[in-house]
């Protein structure tokens, strides 16, 4: 492994100001400075000397910076054209370490252009931030995904749904979807003063490692069941599954008591009954065939 290269770098105000650059509230960009806080941020998935790494919304390059600095092969998408050669200047300061893609990251086959085994690491823009999670959180799972890790910035109640528990109001979709196969915890609270322009509120750092989806289940099944429990979550699950083709029979299967509602449920649960489920979709379409 190559040791990580610390090429003297200008601050990154004066990039900014050199480079008559501002923080676009339509993209949903905050610059993060605090060089420090940066490498904390790039060193939370651990060695990433002559890895794959992804960023998307680098912007002016503060966290592209360090995650070259802790010695990743880095792939970054940038929407915002007058970033472009604020990024440039950095991958002349790290030759060979970074490609930078203009464009749309929710067009980018990310998988394609940072290839096996990627940590992607992000201060993600607010507007797009959780669609892009629900993407990497989607991909085929063959025993794995096709990224290492997940290292994402987002404003704190977003964090808060990602790695929360049963039993609070913070609990739903979303966190079964990051839970069911991957652990989930906020990594590091970021203080909205560490950002220029400061936001309206706080932020958090999630870092999700992914392990083996649980046997005999789809995606489709959980996402249709959570979407369904979720989708009335004051009700108890004999009300808001109603609706859903054979879940009150996969509730009785698996032993649940219909009158619970949804926010009560484990991620384990919530497995269990889509394992059900996806098996008397199974049974029902053998017995049409």
């Amino acid at each position: 492994m190559t040791s990580p290269v610390r090429p003297s770098l200008p601050p990154l105000r004066e990039v900014i100001a050199a480079h008559g650059l501002q923080a676009s509230k339509a993209l949903g960009q905050n610059f993060l400075l605090d060089e420090q806080l940066l490498d904390r941020i790039a060193a939370i998935p651990g060695d990433l000397r002559d890895r794959p790494a992804f960023e998307v919304g680098p912007g002016p390059g503060g966290l592209t910076r360090a995650i070259l600095r802790a010695g990743a092969r880095l792939v970054a998408v940038e929407r915002d054209e007058r970033c472009l050669p604020a990024l440039a200047e950095l991958a002349e300061a790290f030759p060979g370490q970074l490609r930078v893609l203009s464009g749309d990251a929710m067009q980018v086959d990310a998988r394609t252009e940072a290839g096996e085994g990627a940590h992607i690491i992000a201060n993600l823009p607010y507007n797009v931030g959780t669609a892009l999670l629900v993407g990497w959180l989607s991909a085929d799972w063959s025993p794995l995904p096709w990224w290492s890790s997940l290292t994402l910035m987002f404003q704190m109640e977003v964090a808060e749904r990602i790695v929360a528990r049963p039993g609070g109001d913070h609990y739903g979709r979303l966190a079964v979807l990051a839970q069911w196969r991957g652990d989930a915890r906020i990594a590091m609270k970021v203080h909205r003063s560490a950002f220029t322009p400061p936001p309206k509120v706080m932020s958090a750092v999630v870092h999700i490692t992914p392990k083996p989806a649980p046997d005999g289940i789809e995606l489709k099944h959980l996402e249709r069941l959570t979407a369904a429990a979720f989708g009335q979550r004051r009700k108890m699950l004999r009300q808001s599954l109603k609706g859903l083709p054979g879940a009150l029979d996969a509730l009785e299967t698996v032993g649940i008591d219909p009158q619970r509602r949804a926010e009560t449920l484990s991620v384990e649960e919530f497995v269990e009954v889509a394992r059900a489920l996806g098996s008397q979709s199974a049974s029902r379409s053998g017995a049409g065939a």
